[in-house]
């Protein structure tokens, strides 16, 4: 006998899950595969992941781990060896790290939401750039705690306003999140700015979570300054990276965190209780990553270079775009608000309208926050024929819009 189709059950959700955000890139990334699907040509500026292959010699450290049978179940911190590995690694940007106080994680994100669980109570309070990659906000609300917005100044590199921070802490306030070199700005946070952070930490009991994993994309020449160096900074500071953007390794899902000593083994049972351990030939990969010839990532920082210049030249060209050539990660960050304030539209409308009509996959700034409004995030980590064409389009695109 035919039976009637099951219907669906009210299934009542904690409320926790109403605090986590999304990430537009892949949201976008999925809504632009649609239109592929449906036989649209699409250029992809909107994901901030590196179109270089991961080097051979990293790929081949995990096939020979699968080969030799590592298999099995490992420790929830991490393998010794991809510890020590980390350690010299910091150690050579003069970050103070021991193999005990590294606790290995499937990606970056995972010590993000550990730090937010372990460190803040509910109705404490959390400092987060605007704009910022958007896992922090999850992060904190997920947490039970409210996130506090600290603007970037982008007349000065998006650099944090350390008074306006000063203004914003209060007696809930636990946590100081710092990203450098920024998603989504590309901006790098000075030695001075650093060292008057810091004086901020110490003289309020904040712990500073900071976010490095673009440490290696910086044009200067000169090595991106990490707060976690300062006096009385490496005791309060919680530093989160991985291998997914200077390694081209974001599907292989490896990342780390640097945590004064009482905490590792803390986070260590996070770790446990959530993923149990990151396998191992993904760790050993790490390990050939860290160890092994830095000249893919050598070459690939100097196409980045390139890319760099070709997408802030061809953006500060354009009538109405105000571009500087970002000083870190692989994001333009123009700011396009004579063209929505003059076309009455909003940042998302225009990116909208880049994805609709004419087929450029791209992020607004409000991706990031209230405060990128006005502003579109284009990642240069695409090849430099398909910027140069996508950024043909975005300026055919603006000429027909009002500025």
């Amino acid at each position: 006998m035919p039976t009637s189709a099951p219907t669906a059950a009210h299934i009542p959700l904690a409320a926790r899950l109403d605090d986590l955000r999304t990430e537009s890139a892949f949201v976008v990334l999925a809504r632009a595969k649609e239109l592929e699907r449906q036989g649209r040509q699409i250029l992809h500026v909107e994901i901030g992941e590196p179109d270089f292959p991961t080097a051979p010699h990293i790929v081949e450290a995990a096939v020979r781990a699968l080969h030799d049978g590592e298999t099995r179940y490992g420790p929830a911190g991490g393998l010794l060896d991809l510890r020590v590995a980390i350690a010299n690694h910091l150690t050579s940007f003069g970050i103070a790290a021991e193999p005990d106080n590294i606790v290995v994680t499937p990606g970056s994100k995972p010590i993000l939401f550990y730090a937010a669980l372990a460190l803040l109570e509910h109705g404490d309070e959390a400092l987060i750039p605007d704009p910022a990659y958007p896992i922090y906000d999850s992060a904190v609300r997920f947490a039970g705690a409210h996130p506090i917005t600290y603007r970037l100044d982008s007349s000065n590199d998006f650099s944090p306003d350390v008074d306006a921070i000063a203004a914003s802490i209060t007696a809930r306030t636990r946590v100081l999140v710092l990203n450098t070199p920024q998603n989504p700005t590309g901006g790098v946070i000075d030695a001075a700015r650093l060292a008057a952070l810091a004086e901020l930490a110490i003289a309020n009991d904040l712990v500073v979570i900071v976010d490095e994993i673009y440490r290696p994309f910086n044009y200067d020449g000169a090595p991106v300054p990490s707060i976690t160096t300062l006096p009385g900074m490496r005791e309060r500071c919680i530093l989160v990276d991985g291998f997914s953007k200077a390694y081209a390794m974001t599907g292989w899902r490896l990342g780390f965190g640097l945590f004064p000593a009482p905490l590792a083994p803390r986070f260590a049972l996070l770790a446990l209780n959530d993923h149990a351990c990151v396998p191992a030939f993904v760790q050993r990969a790490g390990i050939a990553a860290l160890t092994g010839t830095q000249e893919p990532l050598r070459a690939m920082i100097a196409e980045f270079a390139a890319r760099r210049a070709l997408v802030a030249e061809r953006l500060a060209a354009i009538p109405g775009v105000r571009m500087r050539a970002p000083a870190g990660a692989f994001y333009a960050f123009p700011d396009v608000s004579a063209i929505t304030n003059a076309s009455g539209i909003t940042a998302a409308q225009l990116a909208d309208t880049l994805l609709q009509n004419f087929g450029v996959a791209l992020l607004p700034g409000t991706a990031f926050g209230a405060a990128g409004e006005g502003h579109l995030r284009l990642s240069f980590s695409a090849s430099r024929i398909d910027l140069d064409r996508a950024l043909t389009i975005v300026a055919r695109c603006f000429g027909t819009l009002p500025h």
